[in-house]
């Protein structure tokens, strides 16, 4: 059973009796016996994913709640915010946090909204002195003033160490140290205006890291934009499927937009543009990609009003973060076009989330199966909860959507020793059980993928797509088949930086 959250024993018990059954009530409902849900109610046995969503729907409870997610939410900030320098001498342990997380859960919430601030506070911090070091307009300006308050300091120290100055020698000292104090007036205001400006512009540390942060807040699911892409569907789908000339027909028809292919120094010149009046595909981009691109760009068009709305409810604070939440939000229309909730939760479910059969059968990538996996959290009608990652073959995270107790840095490169790495060595499909410093236990799934982004004279980009579920969900999906649970583990790490297994073997820093 998972450390990173509250027992959901306890938690199953508190909603039995609030619910006024009794466990042999509940266990004959649930087609057990009443000793085994004692058991679990003690937490003595864990729980399976498949068993954890009949008690869910006998409780009338959603999953999300029964699991603890949001609570576990929480002790993963407070175990990270414990790995902070600040808190060096404070001995609380992961199982301390959740004890303080169970017993007071509006504490543990406030304690970890002080620590986001702290990190907000200290990002900004980082900018500024990024900023002292390299903007050279601000350079320019704290040059400036330093000359001017030298020279002041100059020409008072002559008029207080030379006793024998003339009165016009002193009187011209004395107005050159006025001027350069009118002088220094307007720099200062200059340096005040610009700080002023920098926090109105930057009240973020990176507008990816906003952008990733307000999504992961509405649990990258967002209805109306599903209802939405449902209305769109109907429009355009002939047969009941979304044909790829169909699609460019009537993006030509509605919105004066033609589709064709060309050369791809011209895509990528236009890749990202929100109104061409041409879109433009290179010659090498496979079907599944141009469909995705045709429909992100009829949904901006048509679901305009819906995306507007939607993005204003996450209260991007930058033009650029609100570019990207645009493009985002779009994405996700398109991806609910391509493969509505439904059907796709229903197909999910008959094929045990097996992602590669899934993109066999649609017609569609990898990516954008796992992508849409991430996005079942329809309440009463979820599926298995799962995180995604997608790295670069540099190790860089260029993709996130964390899971409880699965700590992901919000930046940067993740630890070594995550199968998104490992799979980049590998053919097919890596699995891992492992289990986080916080006692977290997750099935991980990678696979590495190449996408063709120019000619022949260019490397394809090789991206590793993670998949990843609590442990109690394992069962529900192919993924977890055949893994022998009562081997240990691997003991992986959120990265070096945060991680506190000092004896990793995989260790490249030591953390702060």
């Amino acid at each position: 059973m998972s450390r990173a959250r509250t027992p959901i024993g306890a938690r199953i018990k508190r909603k039995r009796i609030a619910a006024g059954l009794s466990q042999a009530a509940l266990a004959q409902a649930l087609g057990i016996s009443a000793s085994y849900l004692n058991l679990i109610e003690n937490n003595k046995r864990a729980i399976g994913g498949t068993l954890l969503l009949r008690i869910g729907d006998r409780l009338g409870i959603d999953l999300e709640t029964l699991s603890g997610d949001s609570e576990a939410r929480t002790i993963a900030t407070i175990n990270e915010l414990m790995g902070d320098s600040v808190m060096k001498g404070i001995d609380m342990d992961a199982d301390t946090a959740r004890d303080l997380v169970a017993r007071f859960p509006e504490g543990g919430a406030a304690l970890a909204r002080l620590y986001r601030a702290m990190a907000d506070a200290n990002a900004e911090i980082d900018v500024l002195q990024h900023r002292l070091k390299s903007d050279p307009l601000l350079s320019e300006l704290l040059h400036s003033i330093l000359n001017r308050i030298a020279g002041i300091k100059s020409g008072a120290e002559i008029l207080e160490g030379i006793a024998d100055l003339t009165e016009e020698e002193r009187r011209r000292f004395i107005a050159t140290i006025n001027s350069e104090a009118r002088e220094l007036v307007p720099s200062m205001q200059s340096l005040a205006d610009y700080f002023d400006q920098s926090a109105a512009r930057q009240k973020r540390f990176s507008p990816i890291l906003e952008l990733d942060e307000a999504i992961i807040a509405h649990n990258n699911h967002f209805p109306a934009l599903e209802d939405a892409a449902g209305e769109l569907r109907a429009e355009i789908e002939e047969d009941g499927q979304l044909k790829e000339e169909t699609i460019a027909m009537a993006l030509e028809r509605r919105f004066g937009v033609a589709c064709r292919t060309g050369p791809a120094r011209e895509a990528r010149q236009q890749d990202g543009a929100e109104d061409p009046a041409v879109l433009t595909f290179p010659e090498f981009m496979p079907r599944p990609s141009r469909i995705f691109r045709m429909l992100r760009l009829y949904a901006l068009r048509a679901a305009g009003d819906v995306i507007g709305t939607t993005l204003a409810g996450l209260e991007m604070t930058s033009d650029e973060a609100r570019a990207l939440a645009r493009r985002a939000l779009s994405s996700y229309v398109a991806g609910a076009l391509m493969m509505p909730y439904e059907s796709f939760l229903a197909m999910a479910e008959e094929r045990r989330y097996d992602a590669e059969l899934m993109s066999d059968i649609l017609g569609v990538s990898f990516e954008q199966v796992a992508h849409r996996f991430v996005t079942l959290r329809r309440k009463g009608s979820e599926g298995v909860p799962f995180g995604f990652l997608r790295a670069d073959n540099s190790g860089r995270l260029t993709k996130r959507f964390p899971l409880p107790g699965f700590s992901v840095p919000g930046f940067g490169h993740g630890c070594l020793l995550w199968p998104v790495y490992t799979a980049f060595f590998e053919r097919g499909l890596v699995r891992q059980v492992c289990v986080f410093p916080g006692g977290g236990r997750f099935l991980l799934v990678a696979k590495a993928t190449a996408r063709r982004v120019a000619g022949l004279e260019r490397p394809p980009l090789v991206l590793a797509i993670m998949l990843a579920c609590d442990i109690v969900h394992a069962d529900r999906t192919v993924y977890g088949q055949g893994l022998d649970l009562g081997q240990p583990p691997v003991e992986v790490g959120p990265s070096c930086m945060l991680c506190p297994r000092l004896d990793c073997s995989h260790r490249q820093t030591i953390p702060v």
